[in-house]
């Protein structure tokens, strides 16, 4: 892998929503209290959302604008429809 800040953020990120969700399931395991649990898968379901969002935006930055600038119709066509199949897997979710 390129030395790549993004990718490297992104990794650490993951690595201690793993973390997290670890933590979850031995409170699950330990049977706290309801709403400590809710509490703590709706953290991770908001960092999990914050690294979506950080890849996203390097997509469109680079990806997406480097195909949109370029002379390939095809890719630009591709890259447009990437975006139309993730914006209703989104929707789906």
């Amino acid at each position: 892998m390129k030395n790549n800040p993004g990718h490297e953020d992104n990794l650490l990120a993951l690595r201690r929503i793993e973390g997290q969700v670890r933590g979850i399931q031995k409170m699950i395991e330990d049977r706290k209290y309801c709403i400590d649990i809710l509490n703590q898968i709706y953290a991770v379901k908001g960092a999990l959302a914050r690294v979506e969002e950080k890849i996203l935006d390097k997509h469109f930055r680079h990806c997406v604008t480097a195909a949109v600038k370029g002379n390939s119709e095809r890719q630009k066509q591709e890259k447009l429809d990437e975006i139309l199949r993730l914006i209703n897997q989104a929707r789906r979710v």
